[in-house]
């Protein structure tokens, strides 16, 4: 998948060692456009990390996927983006995704044009 955002903030870089090694993980939080603005935490690990490009305010490409997994009986998901570019950076139809674009424009399109106005919120 593929979001284009703004980087709003960086959290600490995070480090350990686990049982392949040395493991480091930056997590930043980036808001997209629209009419409702969403904000989401995405995981950047290892090697993909580029401290030049995380500057906040900067408008990114992020792809990513996500991934829940079951701990005691609760679900967990993460954002990883696997691919980081800057927002600049030219879309093009063979970017490699399969066509697969994220486009949020802020409700859902199930809604028809005379529900708009009813909404409670």
């Amino acid at each position: 998948m593929q979001l284009t955002a703004k980087l709003i903030q960086i959290l600490p870089l995070q480090t350990g060692t686990g049982k392949n090694g040395v493991w480091k993980k930056q997590d930043i939080i980036v808001e997209t456009e629209g009419q409702y603005p969403k904000k989401v935490c995405i995981s950047i690990w290892g090697d993909k990390i580029n401290e030049s490009q995380l500057q906040v305010g900067a408008q990114l490409n992020i792809s990513f996927d996500v991934e829940s997994r079951e701990y005691n009986r609760r679900w967990y998901t993460d954002v990883k983006a696997w691919k980081i570019e800057a927002g600049g950076a030219p879309k093009s139809g063979s970017s490699g995704n399969g066509g697969e674009e994220y486009v949020d424009n802020g409700h859902p399109e199930s809604f028809g044009e005379e529900n708009k106005e009813d909404l409670p919120f």
